[in-house]
């Protein structure tokens, strides 16, 4: 995308829509500028409109429009003037993932300011296959994650933006197919990774309708998911990869109404609960080649209780055939 920067001049025109809060009006303007491709006009009429809340206008939903269409669909300069903290408080979607949807590393980095919002867009490029450990201006700080992909990682399922919408699908994964459900097994006291669990749909359950239950059993996965109280199950084993895949995705979302965080955090939900599953949270950060052959280790399953899938929904099962203990998640949340 090209970087070319337009001169801001004023346009007294506005102040009228501006003082009569007159956001269909503001709307369209917005649409105007993006059209002829002016960033410059654009951020200005963002930096009137913010200074119009200190009048009492009610403009916060035109500011974080803007910065949201900035971030789509400005070039690399006016792109990183809005990852910085504070911007996108009602966009669609977090800023950072939704420059790094459009514009590489190497476009951002010049115009960036170093701080959290442009750390996580850094981590969003690596979701989308960059290498970044040698890059300039990220705060290694924020995310104690690896700035490339490791082997034992999947092709991230990233979000997709337009200008209304944005769309974020769940990974593809294998059909489920019957199985017996053995008794139900004894449960186990293991607090973190029941937490860890839930903490991948903790936007689903405190900003939205969801809810979520996690179980350690001793046993196995069939008997995690008896344990629960299911009568019949459908099952299929899946790869490490696979397993991340999910849980990133599930992590990274809104659900149904809550805010979505970006996959950068996905990924982030999805490593810490792997660590927790291999019994290595306590020793966070762990080196990434130990925590791939910790995770190898371990059987990865998605499950049903045989009903239709509606909504958003993480059915996942574990279990470490060594130590003879499983685990079981089941999250849903419905429109």
């Amino acid at each position: 995308m090209s970087d070319t920067t337009n001169e801001s001049t004023p346009d007294p025109t506005l102040d009228d829509m501006i003082e009569r809060s007159d956001l269909d009006g503001l709307t369209r303007r917005v649409d105007a500028l993006c059209e002829s491709r002016s960033w410059a006009e654009l951020l200005d009429l963002r930096d009137r409109s913010r200074a119009a809340l200190e009048r009492g206008r009610q403009l916060w939903p035109i500011a974080s429009h803007i910065e949201f269409r900035l971030a789509l669909e400005g070039d690399a300069r006016h792109a990183a003037a809005v990852l910085v903290d504070g911007t996108g408080h009602l966009a669609l979607g977090p800023l950072p993932e939704v420059a790094a949807s459009r514009h590489t590393w190497a476009e951002l980095e010049p115009w960036i300011e170093t701080g959290a919002p442009s750390t996580f867009c850094a981590h969003e490029r690596v979701v989308r296959g960059e290498d970044l450990t040698y890059a300039e201006g990220i705060d290694r700080r924020l995310l104690d994650l690896p700035l490339v992909l490791q082997p034992w990682e999947p092709a991230y399922p990233v979000a997709t933006y337009q200008p209304e919408r944005y769309e974020a699908p769940p990974p593809d994964l294998p059909p489920l197919r019957p199985v017996d459900l053995p008794e139900p097994g004894r449960e186990e006291g293991d607090l973190e990774v029941t937490e860890a669990l839930c903490d991948l749909v903790r936007v689903w359950t405190t900003e939205s309708n969801g809810r979520a239950e996690a179980i350690a059993v001793s046993g196995d996965a069939p008997g995690a998911l008896a344990t629960l109280g299911l009568s019949t199950a459908r099952m299929t084993e899946i790869s490490l990869a696979d397993a991340m895949a999910a849980m990133a995705w599930a992590a990274a979302s809104g659900g149904a109404h809550g805010r979505r965080r970006g996959m950068a955090a996905g990924r982030f939900g999805a490593w810490w609960a792997l660590a927790a599953l291999a019994g290595m949270a306590d020793d966070w950060p762990v080196p990434p080649a130990e925590l791939g052959r910790a995770g190898r280790e371990l059987r990865w399953f998605l499950w049903d209780a045989g009903a239709p899938q509606v909504g958003w929904s993480l059915d996942l099962a574990v279990d470490d055939p060594t130590d003879g203990v499983a685990w079981a998640l089941t999250a849903n949340d419905l429109d």
